[in-house]
């Protein structure tokens, strides 16, 4: 049993060190999106003040893209490892920098709470991109189960920031330039996640409000270049989910990519013993490269 065990972990350790991320640094420390109390703060406690984490790629090794990292948890908790901390280094590996998200939750967080936490880590990538080395027009978000329903509501609800505003963060726009869906939340009608939608709207929540932030019905031809994956067999967040996105992308014009996994249970994130869906992460990486988003920032 402890050979077993030994085994494993050095299987994993391997694992992690040919993705490049073995001897990453810790978590970094996390900033406030706001100076001072954010909009509809309801305490000063720690799940009262969204934060980024920043993981950015040193000098001289960067792509100028980077991604803001929404970890699920059907919006009443985050996975910040599996979904977070995690994805960040694998991103890191691949000259991304990653900003991770913690963004408020229900049951006492309700729409559009989440979305501005969302639209607000947007806007503050785009609005220091020459501090962290980026190029403004290669901000993506990505998200996992419910934070792929806020990644994918950032998507589909922007807008091109307030040019009278006093916070300069609050003049750039809030439109993603690509998103990352995993294994995400869409709709909140037919194939709902019945957790996510209570944690976000609450009880008997408006239904017009129910069919907006029913993502798949909100796509345009402005909804931003998407990439998706899921599991035929996941139990918890019905694989149709990706499939009406999708639908709805290609049906808009949208450039998109949608991978199906046969096996798999929710909530893999990188899926690192999984022999089969431990291929997403190269699919994604194919695709930033196609869409030329893995190409060397000017310098």
């Amino acid at each position: 049993m402890k050979l077993r065990l030994l085994f494993s972990m050095l299987f994993s350790m391997a694992l992690m060190a040919g993705m490049g991320y073995a001897q990453a640094p810790a978590m970094p420390k996390a900033f406030p999106l706001w100076t001072g109390e954010a909009p509809g703060a309801q305490g000063t406690a720690e799940t009262d003040i969204p934060t980024l984490a920043p993981y950015v790629v040193p000098a001289g090794r960067g792509t100028g893209t980077a991604v803001i990292v929404c970890p699920g948890g059907g919006y009443g908790a985050l996975s910040m490892d599996k979904e977070g901390d995690q994805i960040a280094k694998w991103l890191n590996s691949l000259g991304v920098s990653a900003f991770v998200l913690k963004y408020r939750l229900g049951p006492k967080y309700h729409h559009p709470v989440e979305l501005g936490d969302a639209q607000r880590a947007i806007r503050t990538v785009r609005a220091n991109a020459a501090e962290y080395r980026l190029l403004p027009d290669r901000i993506g978000i990505m998200g996992f189960s419910a934070g792929g329903h806020l990644a994918s509501t950032a998507g589909t609800h922007f807008d091109a920031g307030n040019a009278a505003a006093a916070d300069a963060i609050d003049r750039v726009s809030s439109r993603p330039d690509f998103l990352v869906l995993c294994y995400p939340v869409i709709s909140l009608t037919e194939f709902a996640h019945q957790g996510s939608r209570r944690n976000l709207l609450g009880e008997n929540a408006d239904p017009k409000l129910v069919e907006s932030l029913s993502n798949q019905l909100q796509v345009t031809a402005e909804t931003p270049q998407t990439f998706l994956f899921h599991t035929t067999t996941d139990a918890t967040v019905p694989v149709e989910n990706s499939v009406m996105f999708y639908s709805a992308l290609r049906k808009a014009g949208v450039p998109a990519e949608l991978h199906i996994y046969q096996n798999g249970p929710h909530g893999v994130g990188l899926a690192q013993t999984d022999g089969a869906l431990s291929s997403w992460p190269a699919r994604l990486e194919e695709w930033l490269r196609l869409r030329g988003l893995l190409n060397a920032a000017p310098r």
